[in-house]
């Protein structure tokens, strides 16, 4: 029995090897929320993945959201939440909450699960070293532009602290806010902040976390999962996609658009699927390619 464990594990092991020499030195930047970011066990998993890309000679950069959390935290301080056009109406009032939760504690605890595993992971937030600079974003509700507060557009990138890290061997994790150039500070989508980033960073691949298996093909009638698609299809798909997905495909097609070569989409439910989208023959989840 204890021989056939080992020889299941040595086969693991070698299947994994032409990707881990493909993929050796390369930038992935990963999108993290949803459940994995709330189930302890899922939490711990996702840790464990990032160290395990480190130590197998990739080099991830982890950018969070934290919707749930700051929810949670605006219902306690009894600050009312509304969402327009699937977006948060973001008052000066909430932009703190919003800061507070995603830099000073979303970002600290993804940094201290990451680092059981060595003195990997660095915080920061997209305000920092001017990384995201973004613009006030308006909301479409019947094709007219509404005003929704401190809610921003991504406009510009500028990557070398994360750079930097990276290159000193580091595990940049970065919160989605963004200064503004009128001195203001914007919260912005956590799947459009990592695409930006993957493209500036010229990564190798856009992963996106999420709580679904992958991109279906007709929801809610198909649920057949697409394996692969191309820019050109998905394209044609977005204006069919729930709310949820369609800023999770737009990213990835900004990512592939931007010359990243491979954006996917996971479910974060499953345990360990970091590794399973990249260091397997089958691979999970949906592949966008250019």
């Amino acid at each position: 029995m204890r021989s056939i464990t080992a020889h299941t594990k040595a086969d693991t092991l070698i299947e994994a090897l032409p990707w881990l020499a493909r993929f050796h030195g390369a930038i992935v930047v990963i999108k993290y929320g949803g459940n994995a970011m709330i189930e302890q066990s899922l939490m711990e998993g996702f840790a464990e993945d990032i160290g395990f890309l480190h130590y197998a000679g990739l080099r991830p950069v982890v950018v969070h959201g934290g919707g749930p959390q700051i929810s949670k935290q605006l219902d306690l301080m009894g600050i009312e939440s509304t969402f327009t056009a699937g977006l948060r109406v973001t008052t000066p009032e909430a932009m703190q909450v919003v800061r507070m939760v995603l830099t000073g504690q979303v970002n600290r605890d993804v940094v201290g699960l990451i680092n059981r595993h060595g003195p990997l992971a660095v915080g920061m937030s997209g305000e920092d070293a001017h990384l995201f600079t973004a613009e006030r974003k308006h909301a479409l509700v019947d094709g007219e532009p509404v005003d929704i507060g401190q809610v921003g557009e991504i406009v510009k990138v500028d990557p070398g602290a994360v750079q930097a890290m990276i290159d000193n061997g580091r595990v940049p994790v970065v919160s989605s806010v963004a200064r503004g150039e009128d001195g203001e500070i914007y919260n912005v989508n956590a799947d459009t902040a990592a695409a930006a980033l993957a493209v500036a960073l010229q990564a190798e691949k856009l992963i996106v976390l999420t709580d679904v298996e992958g991109l279906y093909a007709g929801w809610p009638d198909d649920t057949d999962v697409i394996d692969k698609l191309d820019g050109a299809a998905l394209e044609a798909m977005l204006p069919s996609l729930s709310s949820g997905m369609k800023p999770k495909m737009e990213a990835c097609l900004t990512a592939v658009q931007g010359g990243v070569p491979q954006a996917h989409i996971l479910d974060g439910r499953v345990s360990h699927s970091l590794l399973l989208e990249i260091f397997t023959d089958q691979g999970i989840g949906t592949m966008v390619m250019p």
